[in-house]
């Protein structure tokens, strides 16, 4: 899978200024429903709550995979949102998150889903890769440091 399939500009964001895990949430939310007519907000929000009640999706490094399912969606999109301070959400190593990279998958699909998140968390595994989003100053910045 190629990550700029599901990327896009218009649902990147950089440096939000946030401060709870509730309110990053809404904020995804937001970007999601507001950049496609299929998806509604309270829908992208409840999905995402509903899974971060099984448990964290902040993976460590200051890094978050928050993921749900919606009815309706055709094809896996991404929400990309950096945040400037860093949030407390819960991540399994217990350190403030700043990179959220939040996927909405279809209802029906599973396989594809978890291949989605497996490419997704190799390219934040990239050291460098992380760092240039950390550094990034724009939604340009940070796709552009996806793409490398």
């Amino acid at each position: 899978m190629d990550i700029k399939a599901i990327v896009s500009l218009n649902r990147t964001v950089c440096a939000v200024q946030c401060n709870s895990k509730k309110r990053i949430l809404e904020i995804i939310s937001d970007i999601a429903a507001k950049h496609s007519d299929a998806i509604e907000q309270n829908a992208v929000l409840e999905s995402l709550v509903a899974r971060e009640r099984m448990g964290s999706t902040g993976i460590g490094n200051g890094i978050a995979l928050p993921h749900g399912r919606l009815p309706g969606l055709d094809q896996v999109i991404a929400i990309i949102v950096t945040t400037n301070p860093a949030i407390n959400f819960d991540a399994i190593d217990d350190q403030p998150v700043d990179i959220f990279f939040a996927l909405l998958v279809p209802e029906a699909q599973t396989e594809g889903h978890l291949q989605t998140l497996a490419t997704v968390a190799g390219k934040l595994n990239d050291k460098d890769t992380v760092k240039a989003i950390r550094k990034a100053t724009s939604a340009d910045d940070i796709l552009a440091a996806l793409y490398q």
